[in-house]
């Protein structure tokens, strides 16, 4: 069983999102897919998903939905790992038009696994 776990950062993610630029992505890449089995968990905390969101919308011009859907398909590999609400949050249909938005229900859904006795 491997126990290791690495935090990854916004910057990392939207290299893997975006390709861009084309050294860093491939670097990015090789190192996530690199690892043998068993995988270590690639942990990426809310806080860089919220980041990585906004980073592909503002800076790479990613409509909301396909932000949402990128970050989707990333939180689905099998060695990257969120919280359940998080992973509940990024798997609901026709998220991007509908409110609160991401970045509110990830505040909310931390906030509620906080704060229960």
């Amino acid at each position: 069983m491997n126990d290791t776990s690495y935090l990854l950062d916004t910057s990392f993610l939207v290299r893997l999102l975006t390709r861009d630029p084309v050294p860093l992505f491939k670097r990015a890449a090789a190192f996530l897919d690199g690892w043998a089995q068993p995988m270590p968990k690639f942990i990426v905390p809310d806080l860089v998903l919220a980041e990585a969101y906004f980073a592909l919308q503002h800076h790479f011009h990613y409509p909301k939905a396909e932000a949402l859907a990128a970050l989707h398909g990333l939180i689905t590999h099998p060695a990257i790992s969120v919280s359940d609400g998080t992973l509940a949050v990024l798997s609901l249909p026709d998220f991007a038009s509908t409110r609160p938005g991401f970045v509110d229900r990830l505040i909310h859904g931390t906030s509620q696994a906080c704060h229960k006795i």
